[in-house]
């Protein structure tokens, strides 16, 4: 009959827990066993391991062979490192005293690495929780902030009202002065230019009036043609054979 340690599964789903047990290799996992050698518990961090050291390693040094989790978890607490250096003493290359210096050594190194890991754990959920409670109170800010701005959209709106209607009467003025300014610079523009043409007018029509008088001169200078006319002088002969006619 071959002996195996190994692990017999307990606990509830998604919490599993285990005990470390020295079987016949024969039994199912979670039948009969031997002996209870230890406990194991995965889901702490790191995990909680409690065996019984001296009969594990008597086990051990027996020939009992080993799963690999039972493996690994005999190496993680020295068990295996304690056979290897008793194993020295069988061949004569260590006494007992140097074992047990040896391996007060390595607990001491492992216990010191175990005490880091836990501080260093403890340091990263004190920080993970720090950031969790500034997460949930921006979180809230902003929550708070979205509330008021759902709240209050009436405000929003008449600024926005306003600001249209301030848009639009600057815009209505604007139009109005511009308006205003072109129609006096027109009216102004017609006037200059009436005023100009008008005197203009007047500057060119001027020149004309005076220069009547040499009208005057031609028709006097011609005047003479008419007054040339002897005919008139002739008028004695009519009234001589008017009388002759009368006297008949």
């Amino acid at each position: 009959m071959a002996t195996r340690i190994r692990l017999q599964r307990h606990g509830k789903k998604g919490k599993p827990f285990f005990h470390l047990v020295a079987a016949d290799s024969r039994a199912k996992r979670d039948g009969k066993f031997i002996e209870k050698l230890g406990t194991y518990n995965p889901t702490a961090n790191p995990a909680v391991i409690d065996i019984n050291f001296e009969a594990t390693l008597t086990w051990v040094q027996t020939g009992a062979e080993m799963s690999d989790t039972a493996r690994a978890i005999l190496s993680y607490k020295g068990v295996l490192y304690k056979n290897h250096l008793l194993n020295g003493v069988k061949k004569g290359a260590l006494t007992l005293e140097q074992v047990e210096e040896k391996f007060a050594q390595w607990l001491a190194n492992k216990d010191s690495k175990v005490q880091n890991k836990v501080e260093g754990l403890a340091k990263n959920a004190a920080s993970e929780k720090v950031a969790r409670q500034q997460a949930e109170e921006a979180a809230k800010l902003a929550k708070a902030a979205q509330v008021a701005a759902k709240n209050a959209p009436v405000v929003e709106e008449v600024e926005e009202v306003a600001e249209e209607v301030a848009e639009e009467t600057t815009e209505a003025v604007a139009e109005e002065v511009v308006e205003e300014t072109t129609e006096a610079v027109a009216e102004e523009v017609v006037e200059e230019t009436t005023e100009a043409v008008a005197e203009e007018v007047i500057e060119e029509e001027a020149p004309v009036a005076e220069e009547a008088p040499a009208t005057e001169e031609v028709v006097a200078e011609e005047a003479p043609v008419v007054e040339e006319a002897p005919v008139a002088e002739e008028a004695p002969a009519a009234e001589e054979a008017s009388e002759e006619a009368a006297a008949e």
